[in-house]
Order: C-alpha cells, then structure tokens, then sequence
C-alpha cells in the first residue's frame, strides 16, 4: 500500500477526469431521444486553419494531462536515484556468489510479506464487520430513518469548555429561535455531496451538473471479498430514487494480488490493482452527464459553405468513475491505462480508507484540518532551514548584504 500513499492525489484527480469513454454511433445518435439534444454547444469551425497561439495552449494542456508523458517524466526523475556505483562488478566472484544467497533469501523475504498482507486483508474483513453496525446507524441518522436521542447528540466542544452557564444558555435559545425559523429538516441534508467538496480529491472530479445527482446518494459501503476468495473490495454508492437513473445502487470492485511477480520479485511492495470493474448505469433519457452533444459549424475553404455537424462526445463528470478503462486478458496495457488505473486505484482506496471511516469528520472539515495540520509542519520545518541560512549568512565576516539587495525599481530592465 506504501506506493499509494506516496502518490500525488491531484494527479489522480486529472487522470480521472481523462478516463475514455465510448462514443455513440451514428445509429445510436439516431435513435437519440430528444430530450438528449437539448444542451447544445456551437463552435464555429473553418477548414483553412487555426490560430497558432491557440494550437500552442491546446497543445501545452495536452502534454500536462497527457498520463504517457507524466509517466515518462516520472521515470527519468526516478533513475536520477539509485544509480548503480559499479561496486558489484568490482567484487571478487566468491563475493557475488554470497550475494546472491543474500538475494534468494530476500525473495523469501517477499514471499512472507505476501502472506503478511492476505492476513492483514483478513483482518480487514473481521473488523469491518464489526464497524458496519455503526456505520448503519451513521446512514439510518443521515437519511432521517432514525431521530438519534438526546443523550446520542451530547457533545462537548473545546469552545464550550470557557462558557458559562449564562452564556451556554443563551447560545441555546438562539438556536432554539433559528430552528423555529427555518423549515424542520429531515437528517442531514447533502451530507455525502457536503464530504465530496470538502476533499480536493473528489471535488475536483466533480462538475457542477453532478452535484443534483449526489444530493440523492445517502450512503456508501466498502464490501470485502468472502474467505478463500482472490483478494478485492466493492465501493457501493447507495442513491435514493431520483430523476437521473433508476438504479439504486452503484458499485466499483477493485480486484488486487499479494504476491511477488516472478520475473521481478524485489519490486514487491504489498497488494497492487489488477484490474477494476464499474457498472452500467441506467439513465433516464436526456439525463446522462456523462455525454453531451454539440454542434460544429464548418465552412469549405473553396466554395464557402457552410455545414452543422452534431456530435455526441464524452462529457467530464464523476459518474465517469463507473467506465474505468479495461484491462485485457494478458493483462498487458499500454502507459496510459496504467497511469490512469493507478490513478484510479488511489481514488478507490482513499474512499474506502478514508472516506468512509471518517465521513462525518470529512463533512465538519476537522479530518481536513489535520491533513492541513501535516502540510503545515512541512512547511514549518522549510521555514526553520531557511532561518538557519540567513544566520549563517550573517556570521559570515566575508558577507555583503549589499550584493543580494534587490535594485531599486526604477533600474529594473523592461
């Protein structure tokens, strides 16, 4: 799991929001429902050229979000490290050969830390059945299925330790008089669309015709894979009935393996992905996000006609989540699979480590303000090496303060 941990999740995010998705025929543009015409997009199109500065950008947002070049880049950056020193081939062959004892005992090694993490996915499964009651009540509470009482709703805050009495019950009839007026509430409203906006992993697979959708789902559910069965987990989205699809629920498995690869054992690193499945969603005409339809005006660079062309094209939306890429048999893929099903594969385990453990600490923000808390010492630690050079600078007899003054504006060249 070490190597999800260490990945980027705003990448994740890009490559997510780049996932291909298959586009209609013209057979089935005929057969379009209507309804499914009505956003519709013009773009003016001459066949005699484009502008330059527009091709430049395009084609510099290309190579950003293209997932084959980031993972070249990744690669060069990543041989900058760990070069060999030509030590091995300098030693003597009686030396090698105890080398390579060494290294038939570290596949060994492997061997055990793939049994290490079956156990620990089988401890996973034990404990999450323990969870699932509470998890239960958290979704019976979020969907007004059941009024927690009195006693379940105590809580005391940091802030409320320095009030007194007086000022405690003030604050109360003020909220008393705020629940009057406004209309009663059932559970907590957009309480898993409140969470998703609050991560900036999953806002930013968000798009703004999701969010009426997501107000409908009330609950997900991570499910482990049964006992004697190949390792995997199922993320299971739960909507109540809505305008947009019929299906009331949605799933996404994830199918892993704990063991070392044969041709390259020292890799081994604890489970990876092999492959996710999504599922098909049923939506009501017209009311797919996930595509949308666009018409391009084109004009003959001779005779000076012009034609409309519609389109139906992949749309950015979170439901895209549910179309990853598939993996073939032989399992090969090419680079930008890859990248993007790592990406996927990080979205996948950071709702089922995160997410749904700690919902309710994702929809106050104080799980975020933790992860906030981290970045922020980082930072803090940067600030103290900085602080540190200045010193250094300063105790420094041969030091010119004056050579590392800025020039006054007016000599700054245009």
């Amino acid at each position: 799991m070490a190597d999800i941990d260490n990945r980027k999740r705003s990448d994740a995010s890009v490559f997510w929001l780049t996932f291909p998705s298959v586009s209609p025929s013209s057979k089935d543009q005929a057969e379009m429902d209507p309804a499914d015409m009505e956003d519709v997009e013009e773009v003016e199109e001459e066949e005699t050229g484009e502008d330059e500065n527009s091709k430049a950008r395009q084609l510099t947002v290309q190579m950003m979000q293209n997932p084959q070049i980031l993972a070249a880049l990744q690669e060069r950056l990543d041989g900058l490290n760990g070069s060999p020193s030509g030590y091995m081939e300098s030693l003597p062959k009686v030396v090698k050969r105890r080398v390579n004892a060494l290294k038939n005992l570290q596949v060994k090694c492997a061997h055990i830390e793939a049994k290490f993490y079956e156990e620990v996915h089988e401890l996973e499964r034990k404990y999450a059945a323990l969870y699932q009651p509470l998890f239960d009540k958290r979704s019976d509470i979020v969907k007004a299925a059941y009024e927690p009482t009195d006693e379940e709703c105590e809580w005391k805050a940091d802030e409320e330790e320095e009030l007194t009495d007086e000022m405690k019950e003030k604050a109360k009839l003020e909220e008393e008089k705020k629940d009057e007026e406004k209309e009663d509430p059932k559970g907590i409203p957009e309480f898993w669309l409140t969470v998703f906006k609050n991560v900036d992993l999953l806002s930013d697979m968000l798009q703004e015709h999701d969010e009426p959708i997501l107000k409908h789902l009330q609950d997900i559910k991570v499910k482990f894979s049964d006992p004697g069965q190949p390792m995997s987990f199922t993320l299971e989205f739960y909507f109540e009935p809505n305008d947009f699809f019929t299906n009331t629920v949605l799933t996404k498995t994830y199918k892993m393996r704990s063991e070392p690869d044969e041709t390259d054992p020292f890799s081994f690193d604890g489970p990876e992905i092999m492959c996710c499945t999504g599922c098909p969603i049923d939506w009501t005409k017209g009311k797919n996000v996930t595509l949308k339809t666009i018409k391009k005006k084109q004009k003959h660079k001779g005779r000076g006609t012009v034609r409309t062309v519609t389109k139906t094209v992949p749309n950015d939306s979170f439901f895209n989540f549910f179309t990853p890429p598939e993996v073939p048999e032989n399992g090969d893929l090419d680079e930008d699979s890859e990248a993007i099903l790592a990406a996927d594969f990080e979205i996948g385990h950071f709702i089922r480590e995160r997410i749904v453990p700690r919902a309710v600490l994702y929809f106050t923000g104080e799980a975020i303000e933790d992860d906030d808390d981290d970045y922020d010492e980082e930072g803090e630690e940067a600030d103290d090496e900085e602080g540190e050079e200045e010193a250094d600078e300063e105790n420094d007899p041969d030091y010119d303060p004056k050579k590392d003054a800025a020039p006054p504006a007016e000599c700054k060249q245009q």
